[in-house]
């Protein structure tokens, strides 16, 4: 599933290259998790006036109104840039188009767990049902990603640590991949209850949740399966993983074989030695 990383270097691959179109067409495949929520027709002449995210949802602001879209379990956005449209005729998992003035949006996703929401503005429905809830954002730059309620989001949670981070309300982004990444970088065994670790823990664990995200949006996400960002690219933070996917093999700091278990049915991986309960 593409997590943070994976969306944030989806965003930063056409950002930049939509910011000021006026939307020619929309074309829509077979239904996504969710309905568009207007008329196709609606969105046309709109301007983009740039692209955002939010967790794992992009948010595409218009000058009226507001696209906000989900890649799901598998899905990849494909920018082609000009006009009239490159894009090639849409295959069977090919769900939406979106034509501008300056290049073409399209949403290929495989199993259908993709979402595109139209939304008034970010304080309406849908788009308060679907941003809502969510955490604090681990990379938000004006420091929003603050290290007391960090703690104190932890603190107030009995059940293991990871589990708090893939939840999602206390911090976003934090999948299964990087969970276990930043786990490993902070010393903290990931069965460890969340209300056990301490100030001085979470201090660490905070600074490794910005740390590995950020390193995973450098070397463009991690590609386990079919990701792939707006060129078609694959990532490659997972052949740099300190734990993650590597059981059995030796941990790159003591050389014990990292151990891996089952947590609320996705595999967690870790070194018994360097991350202590």
């Amino acid at each position: 599933m593409p997590e943070l990383p994976e969306v944030e270097v989806t965003r930063l691959g056409f950002a930049d290259r939509i910011a000021g179109a006026r939307i020619v067409a929309v074309r829509l495949g077979k239904p996504l998790r969710w309905p568009l929520g207007c008329v196709p027709d609606a969105l046309l002449a709109a301007r983009v006036l740039g692209v955002r995210r939010r967790g794992k949802y992009l948010l595409l602001d218009l000058d009226r109104g507001l696209l906000l879209l989900h890649l799901g379990m598998s899905g990849s956005l494909n920018f082609s840039p000009g006009w009239p449209s490159r894009l090639a005729p849409p295959g069977p998992h090919d769900h939406f188009d979106l034509i501008t003035s300056l290049g073409s949006l399209r949403l290929h996703d495989p199993r259908r767990f993709g979402a595109v929401v139209f939304s008034v503005d970010e304080f309406s429905l849908p788009a308060t049902k679907l941003l809502g809830n969510l955490g604090m954002e681990p990379l938000d730059a004006h420091g929003g990603f603050n290290l007391k309620t960090f703690h104190t989001g932890l603190k107030r949670r009995k059940t293991a640590v990871k589990q708090v981070l893939l939840a999602g309300d206390v911090v976003v982004g934090v999948g299964n991949i990087y969970a276990s990444e930043a786990l490993f970088q902070a010393g903290i065994r990931p069965t460890t209850s969340a209300a056990r670790v301490s100030l001085a823990r979470a201090t660490r664990l905070h600074a490794a949740i910005r740390e590995v995200l950020q390193r995973a949006v450098d070397k463009g996400g991690s590609t386990l399966r079919d990701f792939s960002n707006t060129d078609g690219q694959s990532g490659y933070f997972q052949l740099e993983a300190m734990v993650y996917g590597r059981e059995g093999l030796p941990c790159r700091v003591c050389a014990q074989p990292v151990k891996s278990i089952r947590q609320g049915q996705r595999s967690t991986y870790f070194c018994a030695v360097c991350q202590k309960p």
